[in-house]
């Protein structure tokens, strides 16, 4: 691997305007191979080897985990302004703890900035460094959090039917193992769990021992034949001790009526590295050959939301998994405003992904409705016309789905909606199921459940609305 000061991307967008003058196709794909960003341009990696960069270790050991370590690796190439903005969210706004590995942090402002007024310009408007590494003047001043938000706004936690373990899907559960990643991002929709407490959020904490949480979750799913998906997440997995993993996995496969399951981690974008490891690398085949001995579906799926993202390094990690027998690798974006919020941006990604890196886009996520994400959010009808703008180019298989994950139903395609109010920006979707708090409930599925478009793209009768009625 050759570092390079430039960043990786699978296609270059021509703008929607200038195409439609030239009577050219709205989005042009170009291929364009991945490169990794030269980590040498930051003053505190100046001395840093290929070797050190590529080990698991050395990344978690470097960190950035607070201003000063950002200043240490960045140095007077921030302006003092902009470290004030991020003190100032850090202090009074953010719902996650700051945490970047060096692989995450450098993919942020890419190409080297010489002057400090011009790299603080690239790197404030940088789209990685907009949900990574929010600050103050990012979040909306009028409307920092909508009315109805909230800190476990999909409600997983209702739903545990031991700790952890979230039986939301008649056929699926989710594993929550462990409340920590390798990396937090700002938009987390688990902050009432994951990370250290901030002076926002004073967040909860898993009780039990590791080992008898995961004892109690193997005891239900063995009584429970009628979930068959499994979905290992946290936290990362990829913060799970290997050997508590593979055993915890091991289990899972001992029970005939598991029939698929999913490794949910941002690490292999965020921390490739530790997916390359040979312990997890020899462990990881042990699973995917049991797995494939017994008919079940090993996947990963891994979280990146814009081509910045996607390096060399994650494309080996991805390429390594499916090598030793993991089935797939799919990615599950989060959709958000300055981040990936236009066709070209989901394009770029998805044949980054698809055709450099080998990981499957499959989901983009709405950005949830928990506190103080206001900025990052976009509206149904916003999500609905980037659903149909990024149609025809990807192959079926693998041209992402938008999805709304609305509190109490669960995911539904940005176009399943039931019923819209653009000018007061409500929502309503209905279900075929029932969750696991809802089964003596006979009127469930005849309900019409509301999701809120952030105030800030509604009319101006919209927002008189929400000015004079708050939650009311």
């Amino acid at each position: 691997m050759t570092a390079q000061s430039t960043t990786g991307s699978a296609a270059t967008p021509t703008t929607s305007a200038a195409v439609a003058q030239a009577g050219g196709q709205p989005y042009e794909y170009v291929r364009k191979e991945l490169v990794e960003p030269d980590w040498r341009r930051l003053p505190g990696w100046r001395d840093v080897t290929e070797a050190q960069w590529r080990d698991a270790q050395w990344q978690r050991a470097h960190c950035v985990k607070n201003i000063k370590q950002l200043h240490a690796v960045v140095g007077d190439l921030l302006t003092d302004e902009f470290y004030d903005e991020l003190d100032a969210d850090q202090r009074e706004l953010a719902t996650m703890s700051m945490l970047l590995p060096p692989q995450m942090l450098n993919t942020i402002a890419p190409t080297a900035e010489t002057t400090p007024e011009a790299f603080t310009k690239m790197f404030g408007a940088d789209p990685v460094r907009r949900y990574m590494l929010p600050v103050r003047s990012d979040r909306d001043a009028v409307w920092p959090s909508h009315p109805y938000s909230s800190r476990d706004s999909l409600h997983e936690a209702e739903m545990w039917v031991v700790e952890g373990l979230t039986h939301r899907y008649p056929t699926k559960v989710l594993a929550e193992l462990v409340s920590t990643c390798p990396q937090y991002c700002g938009h987390c929709t688990r902050m009432d769990l994951v990370g250290n407490s901030t002076p926002a959020v004073d967040k909860h904490k898993l009780l039990l021992k590791p080992v008898d949480r995961q004892d109690q979750m193997i005891e239900y799913l063995k009584k429970t034949p009628g979930v068959r998906d499994v979905v290992v997440s946290g936290g990362d997995v990829a913060n799970v001790p290997w050997r508590q993993l593979e055993l915890f996995l091991m289990r899972l496969l001992d029970i005939p009526t598991v029939r698929d399951i999913r490794l949910a981690t941002k690490a292999l974008a965020g921390l490739p590295q530790h997916w390359l490891q040979p312990t997890v690398v020899e462990g990881l085949e042990r699973v995917a050959r049991t797995a494939e001995r017994r008919g079940v579906n090993l996947a990963i799926h891994t979280h990146v939301n814009h081509v910045q993202s996607v390096t060399p390094l994650v494309a080996e990690a991805a390429r390594t998994a499916l090598a030793v027998g993991v089935r797939d690798v799919r990615n599950q974006g989060v959709l958000m405003r300055g981040v990936n919020d236009t066709p070209g941006d989901l394009l770029d990604l998805c044949f980054a992904l698809q055709g450099e890196a080998s990981i499957l886009p499959y989901y983009f996520y709405m950005c949830d409705m928990i506190p103080n994400a206001e900025h990052w959010r976009v509206a149904v009808w916003e999500a609905q016309k980037l659903q149909h703008a990024i149609m025809g180019y990807l192959p079926g298989y693998a041209t992402p789905r938008i999805i709304c994950d609305v509190p109490y139903v669960g995911k539904r395609w940005v176009h399943q909606v039931a019923e819209y109010d653009r000018e007061r920006g409500i929502s309503y979707w209905t279900k075929d199921y029932r969750t696991g708090i809802e089964l003596d409930s006979p009127d469930v599925l005849d309900r019409r459940y509301p999701y809120y478009d952030p105030i800030c793209t509604l009319p101006e009768s919209g927002k008189r609305y929400w000015d004079e009625h708050g939650r009311d």
